[in-house]
């Protein structure tokens, strides 16, 4: 296939006519990206053009790899005029048409104008064939940081010897063409302006030539006998939804149930406050896992840590402290003493804020205010609460000295790396009130803003250092010979089946070692690992079918889901070959995904044995499928049985006497 490009026209701006490697086409074909490397030379034939076509210079080139480009440049009018009939027919034959002037010479612009153009408009009055006009040349007469022209005598003497651009956007709008400014040949201008609108064009041409070339092929296809047949395009797989996680608002629940409850917090004259859990307050703090004796202060380098959880809590461990809540067998809930009345009093808010999982702030802090109505216990509290959560700095104190009254404000980590001198509190002795409380407002924003930088604390990362590990554990799980600790809080919150097991009248309520059967260690401490990270990642199909299985004993059904999925992706990228060849029974698959009731796999699978019919059909374990199941697979199958007879027909006829020359 080649493409044939006439161009006319002389952008030389007063360059000798023999100096072609000053020309626009020949720049263009030099460094354009699309020449292959074999061609580079750029074959110019002038001798043999000259016999050929004497009119006009010929360049050859390879582009798109294979596709041969041939450009005939005629810059002079007068040789044009010499061999018309040469000159017409080469326009007529013609792709794309390139029409070429100098902004500084008018002379050429008018030759374009007065002798191209018309010749032009009668071949387009047969055909449509692409017209680029480009006008090469910065214009003299303006400065390149104005827009209007300068006005100097020089200057406009000389202004008559320029073109225009509304000269050249007329021109092109009465020939319905492209119309091009180059300032000048270099690399942007000839490389990306230039050539990508040739190239549009070039591209444009050739899936014209293409689509006549197929229609040419199928009108010399209808003179046959049989029409090959055309393959249907398989049925559209059935869409499997995922299920949307509720990981936070199962630990939220968690909180409102009340079960296996092994913290209660008190006030300082014993009244119970609220019940929360171990794993979940030592999974978002060191202050609690300090306090549970889950990590020893020499672990913890922050001092902050540490004082923290002395000057907030105190551990209870008289045997005639009173007990409201039953906790796991053998293990009565830990006492804790909230020794800070404000803090107490906000505790239900605070524990609610923690088991959201989410870290909302603001909302935090609205409800803290509903209940203490001073700005400086509002912020004295949230700040506590940021030094639980592992917020790094010091506690400190400022002390503002009134001429009326002096307090203290404890504020908990330092947000600012300065911190207030002497002088400083000097200064503010003749604050108002109200401008101390509009100064701790603002404080409190600061808290919010600097809190909200960092990153939210997510339970599947925190929960994730208790999984399989012997910390905080009341419950263990022996499978397979081996024992696998859990806690029973993330259990109840995340599956229903243990919560009833758990909390209802079976011997595993009062028991910490559970028996599991039907299931292997490694599914079993994947599916573990699901319900304290809300993720899985199965290594290999068998296995998500195993966890499937699981998933399904346990009634886990967003799990059932993402294994669904894992499944259906991983046989959705298998090529054929691998298909044909591997040891996996899809039709196994099949048999386990209905008898487990997961009805959304059971039927992509069974579209997918019928997308694929002439794999499986060739398979042994495709007869251990059921009546209604092949049937269905029949009715479904791709491809159809009618095609694979049009196909055979076919064949014979194109082997068959009838479809061979009769010359040969």
């Amino acid at each position: 296939m080649s493409i044939h490009i006439v161009a006319l026209g002389n952008e030389g701006d007063g360059f000798p006519e023999d100096n072609r490697q000053s020309g626009l086409i020949w720049t263009y074909l030099g460094r354009s990206a699309l020449v292959s490397e074999t061609e580079s030379s750029l074959l110019l034939n002038s001798d043999a053009s000259s016999i050929a076509y004497p009119v006009f210079t010929e360049y050859q080139a390879c582009v798109f790899g294979n596709v041969r480009l041939v450009v005939h440049d005629c810059p002079v009018w007068g040789i044009f005029d010499s061999d018309w009939y040469t000159s017409r027919n080469l326009i007529v034959g013609a792709d794309i048409i390139v029409i070429k002037y100098s902004v500084n010479d008018k002379s050429s612009f008018q030759e374009v104008k007065d002798s191209y153009i018309p010749v032009i408009k009668r071949t387009l009055n047969h055909c449509s064939v692409p017209v680029i006009i480009s006008a090469v040349g910065m214009r003299q007469n303006v400065f390149p940081s104005e827009e209007l022209p300068c006005t100097c005598p020089l200057c406009t003497s000389d202004r008559g010897n320029c073109v225009t651009s509304s000269e050249g956007i007329q021109l092109a709008k009465e020939l319905g063409a492209t119309y091009l400014e180059l300032h000048s040949l270099n690399d942007f201008y000839v490389g990306k302006y230039f050539g990508g609108v040739l190239e549009y064009f070039m591209i444009q041409t050739l899936n014209q030539k293409s689509s006549e070339k197929m229609k040419k092929r199928k009108k010399s296809g209808k003179c046959h006998g049989i029409r090959p047949p055309q393959l249907e395009q398989p049925e559209k797989m059935p869409v499997l939804k995922g299920e949307a996680s509720h990981y936070n608002s199962d630990l939220h629940n968690l909180l409102f149930c009340c079960q296996c409850v092994d913290v209660v917090f008190y006030t300082e004259d014993l009244k119970e406050v609220v019940e929360a859990h171990k794993i979940v307050l030592c999974s978002v703090s060191n202050v609690f896992m300090l306090l549970f004796n889950v990590k020893s202060p020499a672990d913890i380098q922050d001092s902050t840590v540490i004082r923290t959880a002395q000057d907030l809590f105190a551990v209870n461990s008289e045997p005639t402290f009173p007990v409201t809540s039953q906790g796991p067998p053998c293990n009565p809930p830990v006492r804790v003493i909230v020794k800070d009345s404000l803090f107490c009093s906000c505790l239900s808010d605070i524990l609610h804020f923690i088991y959201s999982g989410a870290f909302q702030w603001e909302e935090l802090e609205e409800d803290v205010k509903k209940k203490l109505k001073d700005p400086s216990d509002v912020l004295g509290v949230i700040e506590k609460v940021k030094c639980i959560l592992k917020t790094p700095g010091k506690w400190h104190t400022i002390r503002y000295i009134g001429s009326a009254d002096t307090f203290t404000l404890d504020i908990g980590p330092v947000i600012r790396k300065d911190c207030i001198s002497w002088s400083e509190q000097w200064e503010r002795r003749n604050q108002t009130k109200q401008e101390k409380e509009r100064e701790q407002v603002n404080c409190l924003k600061n808290c919010r803003s600097y809190q909200a930088k960092r990153p939210l604390w997510l339970y599947n990362t925190s929960l994730r250092f208790f999984f399989n590990t012997p910390m905080l554990a009341d419950v263990i799980f022996k499978i397979q010979g081996s024992t696998v600790p859990a806690h029973r809080a993330v259990l109840v919150a995340r599956c229903k089946v243990m919560a009833a097991m758990f909390n209802g009248n079976y011997l595993e309520a009062n028991s910490v070692l559970v028996p599991v059967y039907g299931v292997s260690k490694e599914t079993f401490l994947s599916f573990l690992e699901y319900l304290y990270t809300d993720s899985c990642c199965p290594a290999s199909i068998l296995q998500a079918m195993s966890l499937l299985i699981c998933a399904e004993m346990y009634q886990v059904s967003r799990l059932q889901h993402i294994c669904e999925l894992y499944i259906i992706t991983q046989l959705q990228s298998m090529p054929s070959r691998e298909l044909a060849t591997t040891s996996l029974s899809v039709v196994g698959l099949l048999k386990k995904a209905k008898f487990h009731n997961s009805d959304c796999l059971s039927t992509w699978l069974l579209h997918f044995i019928a997308t694929n019919y002439l794999i499986f059909s060739q398979k042994p374990d495709f007869q251990d499928l059921s009546a209604e199941e092949r049937s269905f697979v029949e009715m479904h199958r791709w491809p159809s049985n009618i095609y694979l007879k049009q196909l055979a027909e076919y064949r014979k006829y194109v082997h068959s006497r009838k479809c061979r020359c009769i010359v040969m």
